[in-house]
């Protein structure tokens, strides 16, 4: 590489550190403006669409907009009420589920004693209390740094009167920005910016509208499901576990679970206990056969354990904002990544041949 190529990589690099840097110092307030940059980038489709029919685009934004604050707001009066009651009763009766449920569990353990042996049954026991209870204390922690961080009184005022001021003007003026930022470009790299910019695009509108859509509607299958069977709590239950399901495999099995555990406290019988599993299975099928390869594809790109490890470490560093941002930022990041492995191929330190 020549002295005004390494030049180059540093600035690069430097200019990123310092965003990672000045994103960390702000994380506490960035919220609203995450959520913000989200919907505009989510909604900014539509009210192109509209543009392209003559509808001006500060008019095309109040349209786009208001259809979606009204949705939101109805959304929010017909669900949120009961998800909140179903929450707190939830929490409420857990100490009782987990001491019905230990009751249960026990009974189930005498008779596995009884085939298995004491010393089998011994070591069996103590690597489940073990594993237990490393997995409970690191998902309190991480629910603690979540709730503590992400949904404080002021990140929940914010998001009500804040968010829709950020997501107008930014939704207003998405093409001035992305212009702005285009022109700032260097030359010399800009048909490889151009290109890296169109495949990142593919890749956020991929996870960010068609994981969307999939997780509601896994959160509403789950729902519903849950909800013909009896279960208690269905509608928290089922929406925890849709709306969790960005992640992979964290969603099914937590709402899994969870919902087992509800239905072997509240059901006498083997037979409810064993729909309520069916429903999580055939969520998983439907997710799996036809919502992910119809909606998303193989347009994201990521392998699930990237995908874990960006959301632990976005939720670690940033908080709430972390998880909401650490998916695409890790798409993007997969998409760098990729650039440069191929741009190495291409390179005479690949290939060891002396430059032309």
């Amino acid at each position: 590489m020549t002295i005004a190529g390494r030049r180059t990589v540093r600035i690069w690099v430097g200019l990123l550190l310092a965003t990672v840097l000045a994103l960390y110092l702000v994380s506490d307030v960035l919220f609203p403006f995450a959520v913000g940059l989200v919907v505009a980038y989510i909604l900014s489709p539509f009210v192109d669409r509209l543009a392209r029919y003559g509808v001006p685009r500060w008019l095309g934004t109040l349209v786009v907009g208001g259809v979606f604050i009204l949705a939101a707001v109805a959304a929010v009066l017909v669900v949120v009420p009961p998800l909140v009651d179903q929450s707190v009763a939830l929490v409420a009766r857990m100490p009782e589920i987990a001491e019905a449920l230990r009751n249960r569990l026990v009974i189930v353990g005498d008779a596995v004693r009884e085939r298995l042996g004491p010393d089998q049954a011994a070591e069996m026991e103590s690597f489940i209390t073990q594993h237990l209870g490393t997995v409970a204390t690191w998902a309190a922690g991480m629910l603690g740094g979540i709730v503590g961080s992400g949904l404080a009184i002021f990140n929940a005022i914010s998001l009500v009167f804040i968010t829709p001021i950020v997501g107008f003007y930014l939704l207003r003026d998405w093409h001035h920005i992305m212009a702005a930022l285009d022109a700032n470009v260097p030359k010399c790299h800009a048909a490889d910016v151009h290109e890296l910019a169109i495949e990142v695009d593919l890749r956020l509108a991929g996870f960010l509208r068609g994981q969307g859509v999939v997780c509601l509607s896994l959160g509403a299958f789950y729902a519903i499901g849950l909800s013909l069977v009896g279960l208690d709590f269905a509608l928290a239950i089922g929406i925890f576990s849709g709306l969790v399901s960005f992640i992979p495999f964290v969603g099914s099995i937590s709402g899994l679970v969870l919902s087992l555990s509800v239905a072997l406290v509240q059901f006498p019988d083997w037979t409810s206990v064993i729909i309520v599993a069916a429903v999580f299975f055939a969520g998983q099928a439907i997710e799996g056969n036809v919502l992910t390869p119809l909606l998303v594809g193989d347009r994201v790109g990521l392998h699930p354990v990237w995908v874990i490890f960006a959301l632990l470490a976005g939720g670690a560093v940033f908080g709430f904002v972390g998880l909401l941002l650490a998916v695409p930022a890790a798409a993007v990041l997969g998409v760098l990544v990729r650039f440069t492995l191929e741009r190495y191929r291409a390179s005479t330190l690949f290939n060891g041949q002396p430059d032309a």
